[in-house]
């Protein structure tokens, strides 16, 4: 491949991994989990999407393709779906040392009740609780991130487990979700206009403007908003008239959407 589209491919990961892992970051996804998910996708859509003409996909070509090796291939290839690959987790750090409190016998009772424990010198202190189950990670900087999820409290020199669960400023569920659709379609619709020209090109505008002043701004977001619901509802009535409405015709239903989003930036870049 071209070193040029090798560069601006990676710029372009760059800028779209960016806000993912900023909201995987705030729910409590570490990078192993990550990383086991798009090691399933890169798996899944060379099995699927980049087969040789007439011939059937092998794992020793999708180990070429994708650089995993034969036996990582055939391991993912029998996940049943990404969320699989999740599910065999690499809990975070803070994650672990929860763990390590609610089930080790030095730091809980025998039904699994935390023990409170003091912050450092015993030998069931906080201090090696962490060390034990958070690597070279300071304290301090556990003990804060716990603090923060409102999963510990701090007295004195005691520290309290106070929820069993690390969740630091969890997002919706539902907004995660609508997370994942839209901006799928987004990429899979960018994706069809890299590899189609002319009259197969799928509509893809925006606008946009780097000089707008913060009274104009907060203007352009109030009519923004007032003028993108009006025109969504159009179409909204216009495909709810043409949707089809005899269960019995041959004719197979197609999904289709558009979307429209706000965003601003007030960096210096």
């Amino acid at each position: 491949m071209d070193n040029k589209i090798h560069q601006a491919l990676a710029r372009a990961s760059i800028r779209i991994l960016r806000p993912l892992v900023r909201i995987l970051l705030r729910n409590g996804v570490a990078y192993g989990t990550f990383s086991d998910i798009t090691k399933k996708i890169y798996t899944d859509v060379a099995f699927d999407e980049f087969t040789l003409d007439g011939k059937k996909q092998t794992v020793s070509r999708v180990a070429i393709l994708t650089g995993l090796t034969r036996k990582e291939v055939k391991r993912l290839h029998e996940m049943d779906s990404p969320e699989s690959a999740g599910e065999e987790k690499h809990y975070n750090r803070a994650i672990r040392v929860i763990s390590g409190w609610i089930n080790d016998p030095l730091y809980c009772s025998k039904d699994h009740v935390p023990l409170p424990l003091s912050i450092d010198g015993e030998k069931t202190s906080f201090t090696n609780l962490v060390k034990s189950y958070s690597g070279d990670v300071p304290v301090q900087a556990i003990l804060n991130e716990l603090i923060a999820a409102n999963s510990v409290k701090q007295q004195n020199d005691m520290v309290y487990l106070i929820r069993h669960a690390y969740v630091p400023t969890g997002d919706s569920v539902e907004n995660i979700n609508i997370m994942g659709t839209d901006v799928e379609e987004l990429i899979a619709t960018i994706d069809h206009n890299l590899t189609h020209q002319g009259h197969e090109l799928r509509f893809q505008r925006k606008v946009s403007n780097h000089s707008i002043s913060a009274e104009t701004l907060k203007s352009f977001k109030q009519m923004s908003a007032r003028e993108a619901q009006i025109f969504l509802e159009r179409l909204d009535a216009w495909l709810t008239e043409h949707e089809i409405q005899d269960n019995t015709t041959d004719e197979k239903p197609v999904k289709v959407c558009l979307g429209i989003y706000y965003y601003e930036d007030s960096s210096s870049e």
